[in-house]
């Protein structure tokens, strides 16, 4: 009606019953909650509290693809733990037939050569700190090393060097990389003809 008659008196008259309607409905529904209260029993009182406060929000985030708690925490650890690849296969190594074990004196005469005042290579142990270890244990440092000669292998973990320049008088220059005495894990210095220990000990002359 108020489309076919758009006259202010009209539109006021429009206005005035809807605030009439509402305020209506808005009494009759708080008529029936003070009702719905007054007569509320021990049971009953759980529903006013879901009916005042709503649906409560869930406890879990919602992961697309997810419906429980336990999808939810696979996809979360398959997120951010994802499985690794299959470690590559190990390596067989050959033994040398014709290899002859080390013996702790020729350990002891390559450690003697050794100063115990050189400064030790990346892994910080001086050559006395050998020394006193092949002393107490003459076996030990045999049985770390002969498997590594017996196949050949070099660890990475004996490839790394410090290397010092330190020019001496009346010596040749050390500009060139074979004139150089270093402090160096996993080879030998260049006058020997041996495997090395850590902070360049000789193992083998």
């Amino acid at each position: 009606m108020s489309r076919l008659d758009p006259s202010p008196l009209n539109w006021s008259n429009v206005k005035s019953s809807r605030r009439t309607y509402f305020k209506a409905i808005a009494s009759a529904k708080k008529a029936h909650w003070s009702d719905f209260l007054s007569s509320a029993t021990p049971r009953s009182v759980w529903r006013a509290k879901r009916f005042a406060f709503g649906k409560p929000p869930q406890r879990f985030p919602a992961l697309p693809g997810t419906s429980n708690p336990t999808e939810v925490a696979e996809t979360l650890l398959d997120h951010f733990f994802p499985s690794k690849p299959p470690p590559p296969p190990l390596l067989r190594l050959t033994r040398y037939e014709d290899y002859t074990p080390l013996t702790s004196e020729e350990i002891s005469r390559a450690l003697s050569r050794s100063s115990n005042t050189s400064a030790p290579g990346p892994d910080h142990i001086p050559y006395s700190v050998w020394k006193s270890v092949h002393h107490i244990k003459p076996s030990l440092l045999p049985s770390l090393l002969d498997p590594l000669l017996a196949h050949g292998f070099h660890p990475p973990s004996l490839k790394k060097a410090l290397g010092i320049v330190l020019d001496k008088p009346g010596k040749p220059s050390y500009d060139s990389p074979s004139s150089l005495s270093s402090a160096e894990e996993g080879s030998a210095p260049t006058w020997s003809n041996g495997p090395a220990l850590s902070s360049g000990t000789a193992l083998v002359a």
